[in-house]
């Protein structure tokens, strides 16, 4: 099972992954916000990114005031940067989005550990489902994607999980 806690395994990827794993080094974001315990979600790291898809970098903030302003400090030189917070399942999210090399990269941080936030909880489980049911079922993932589905609602539609599609998944750790 891959490591998805160390960016180190982007380094032996496909193309995207290795592009990506170039910019996060460049970037340095992973030793900036050490402090967060960041870890990178998303599809890229589970080869089902389409050809936008960005960089989901999420953290562990228990004061976003700090969280913002440390964020401004470190990146709000890049391309269309903005940060904002809001209520996010139940909590204060706040996130950041820019551009750099080529990547949207997108920081989030809310004041739960990053290992039990739903992205790094969705990635896992949609990891463990993409090794179960091989590569068709990768490329129809994709294809729904690429249609306008999101990720979650993707899966739900090919699995035929009932219910909110982000809830489903979640039930099957």
């Amino acid at each position: 099972m891959t490591d998805f806690k160390n960016i180190e395994y982007l380094k032996h990827g496909n193309a995207k992954q290795q592009q990506a794993y170039k910019a996060l080094k460049e970037l340095g974001v992973f030793e900036k916000l050490k402090s967060f315990s960041p870890l990178l979600t998303g599809t890229i790291p589970i080869e089902i990114d389409l050809p936008e898809s960005d960089l989901d970098i999420i953290c562990e903030c228990g004061n976003h005031d700090e969280f913002t302003n440390l964020i401004i400090e470190l990146f709000g030189q890049y391309k269309d940067f903005k940060i904002h917070s809001h209520e996010k399942y139940g909590l204060k999210s706040t996130v950041c989005q820019f551009w750099f090399n080529n990547f949207e990269i997108e920081i989030f941080g809310q004041n739960r550990a990053t290992e039990n936030q739903n992205a790094y909880r969705h990635m896992l489980v949609e990891h463990k489902i993409l090794q179960e049911k091989g590569a068709a079922f990768r490329v129809e993932i994709i294809a729904l994607k690429a249609k306008g589905l999101k990720t979650e609602p993707a899966f739900a539609e090919l699995l035929k999980l009932e219910g909110n599609p982000y809830e489903a998944l979640l039930k099957l750790e």
